[in-house]
C-alpha cells in the first residue's frame, strides 16, 4: 500500500468520524466544530486529489465563511442549551484527536509529497463548457438538487417564525 492509499484513507475515516460527530451532537456550537474539521479533512483530500485550487476553496469558503455564518446564526438565535453544565473533556476529545490527525496529514501533504516526482494528470475545462455539460447530461439532478434546496428554505423559514404566528395559523 503507497503513502497515498494511507493518507487517502486516513483522511476519509476522519471525514466520516467528524461529520458522524456532527451529526449526534446535541449542542450546536460542537456540531460547527466537527463540521469545519470535515471540511479542512475535505479540502486535503482534494489537494491529495490534485485539485490544490479546490482544496484552498473547500478551506476558504466552507470551512471559513460557512462556518463563521453558522457560528453567527448561532449566536443571534440563541438556541436553548443547559448552561448549568460545565464543558467535560471528554465532549471535546473526539474533536481534538479529529483535528490533529487532520493537521498532521496536511503537513505531510505539504512537506513530504510536494517534492515527489508523481504528476497527477489535471482537467481544464472553460466555465461555459463546464456548464453546458453539466445541463446537457446531469439536467436532472441538477434540478432535484435545487427542489431540494427550496424545500430546505422553505423548511428554515417555516421554522424560523415565531411560535405566536404559527399557532394563529392553527
Amino acid at each position: 500500500m503507497t503513502l497515498y492509499a494511507v493518507i487517502f484513507y486516513i483522511l476519509a475515516i476522519v471525514i466520516l468520524a467528524s461529520t458522524l460527530l456532527a451529526i449526534i451532537q446535541r449542542q450546536v456550537v460542537h456540531t460547527v466544530v466537527y463540521l469545519i474539521i470535515s471540511f479542512f479533512a475535505t479540502g486535503l483530500l482534494f489537494y491529495l486529489l490534485g485539485a490544490p485550487f479546490l482544496a484552498a476553496l473547500e478551506v476558504i469558503i466552507y470551512a471559513g465563511a460557512i462556518m463563521v455564518l453558522f457560528l453567527f446564526i448561532v449566536m443571534a438565535v440563541r438556541v436553548d442549551s443547559n448552561k448549568d453544565t460545565k464543558p467535560e473533556t471528554r465532549q471535546w476529545l473526539p474533536a481534538v484527536v479529529l483535528a490533529v490527525i487532520s493537521f498532521l496529514v496536511g503537513g505531510i501533504l505539504i512537506f513530504e509529497i510536494s517534492d515527489s516526482t508523481v504528476t497527477l494528470n489535471t482537467g481544464m475545462a472553460t466555465p461555459s463548457a463546464f456548464g453546458q455539460f453539466l445541463f446537457k447530461s446531469y439536467w436532472f439532478p441538477v434540478e432535484i438538487a435545487s427542489f431540494l434546496l427550496l424545500i430546505g428554505l422553505v423548511g428554515a423559514l417555516y421554522l424560523g417564525r415565531p411560535e405566536s404566528r404559527r399557532e394563529d395559523r392553527r
